[in-house]
């Protein structure tokens, strides 16, 4: 049920929030082609700098997903893009390998507010029956972001400041939204002590426990794919950085119109709360499945570049669903500590699969790389359709 604040003003403020805290994660996904080339390392270990954002991120879900429980979305949500200014200004400082690594654990830390803070935001301010199109919505904040971020970071790599003064660009911007947040924002409270989140009596619900499994699998997916869309690009097609860049951007762009119409086909579907995003789900995942296959096929500039704005339609526009899904399996009072649950599933995949990605790449090349990250995509479908969508 909507709260007497829900309105799409509100939707569009926590989706400002969104975007911009996924302008500063992302911006790293759009800088491994600088990375390499800046501090002279390996594709794997290229795949490291995304593993280190990516345990920040993880290891702080369940923190954060306790405190939006207790205390409620929005000082989390100011003190989370005011921690990511800090670590963008460590990137943008760090002389060395390792103390990159080390500010991009404290970018991610800091991003881990995000999906239980916006995802209880939507839950208090969608209006009534439009609940999956919000959470849509919000999530285009995140295929939004990286994408200005591809183009910020890619633009200014090739001025005399380099790729890593877009990171103090990232900060500015991180500040100003935080400080407007703070006085726009009129959230939930929450229930005023901070406890440990049930995540056991949550694994007792079979949905939840499906959705949690297919995470790890969608999850290797998608964090793979925006981590190396620009060093494919740049090394396997063997064009320049700028339309690498701009490749990452139009796959967050037709990422962006894929949760839009996931959204939209989620509220539409008939039958219970949970079918209609679970059914999109399972269908964005095969067809993900197929078009990382078309990557694989696809070896000139244009043809490449088409194919990964194709992939980007199922792979980038889950999350929405994903989480749609989610709360329609769980209670309200529930949500911050089920998303702790879900996020941690899919970023453990993101985790582990980029440095295996890189290796794979390395030994076998990019087409075999493509491939496991397919079958993945396909697993994700079949436990989401067996567990949840035909339940």
């Amino acid at each position: 049920m909507g709260s007497p604040r829900s309105s799409w003003r509100g939707v569009g403020l926590v989706t400002g929030w969104q975007l911009t805290a996924s302008l500063a994660f992302y911006a790293i996904f759009a800088s491994t082609a600088f990375v390499r080339d800046t501090f002279g390392v390996s594709r794997a270990l290229t795949g490291v700098a995304i593993t280190a954002v990516m345990l920040g991120y993880t290891v702080l879900l369940f923190g954060t997903g306790a405190a939006v429980d207790g205390y409620g979305e929005g000082p989390v949500m100011v003190l989370g893009l005011l921690g990511v200014a800090v670590g963008a200004v460590g990137v943008w400082w760090a002389p060395s390998f390792p103390l990159l690594l080390a500010a991009l654990v404290v970018v991610g830390l800091a991003y881990a507010t995000a999906m239980p803070a916006t995802n209880r935001a939507i839950v208090a301010v969608s209006p009534e029956g439009r609940r999956n199109l919000a959470m849509n919505v919000k999530q285009v904040g995140v295929t939004a972001g990286s994408g200005v971020s591809a183009v910020l970071v890619t633009g200014i790599a090739a001025t005399r400041f380099g790729w890593r003064a877009g990171f103090l660009v990232v900060a500015g911007l991180a500040v100003a939204v935080a400080a407007a947040f703070a006085v726009g924002y009129d959230g939930t409270t929450g229930s005023g002590t901070l406890s440990v989140p049930d995540v056991t009596g949550l694994l007792d619900d079979a949905a939840y426990r499906g959705l949690v499994a297919a995470g790890f699998f969608l999850g290797a997916a998608v964090f793979t794919t925006t981590g190396y869309v620009v060093l494919h690009m740049t090394e396997s097609v063997e064009v320049a950085a700028g339309f690498a860049g701009a490749v990452l951007a139009a796959v967050q762009v037709s990422g962006s119109l894929g949760r839009l119409v996931g959204g939209e086909l989620s509220d539409r579907l008939a039958g219970p709360p949970v079918r209609g995003p679970a059914l999109v789900l399972t269908a964005q995942s095969v067809l993900a499945a197929a078009c990382f296959l078309v990557v694989v096929a696809a070896d000139a500039p244009w043809a490449a570049a088409t194919a990964f704005a194709l992939l980007g339609l199922f792979i980038l526009g889950f999350p929405g669903v994903y989480y749609a899904t989610m709360t329609a399996v769980v209670a309200d009072d529930e949500v911050g500590a089920a998303t702790a649950g879900g996020q941690t599933s899919l970023n453990v995949g993101g985790l582990v699969a980029p440095p295996a990605f890189g290796l794979v790449a390395d030994t076998a090349g990019y087409d075999a790389a493509w491939t496991l990250v397919a079958a993945l995509s396909a697993v994700a479908a079949v436990v989401v359709w067996t567990q949840i969508a035909r339940a």
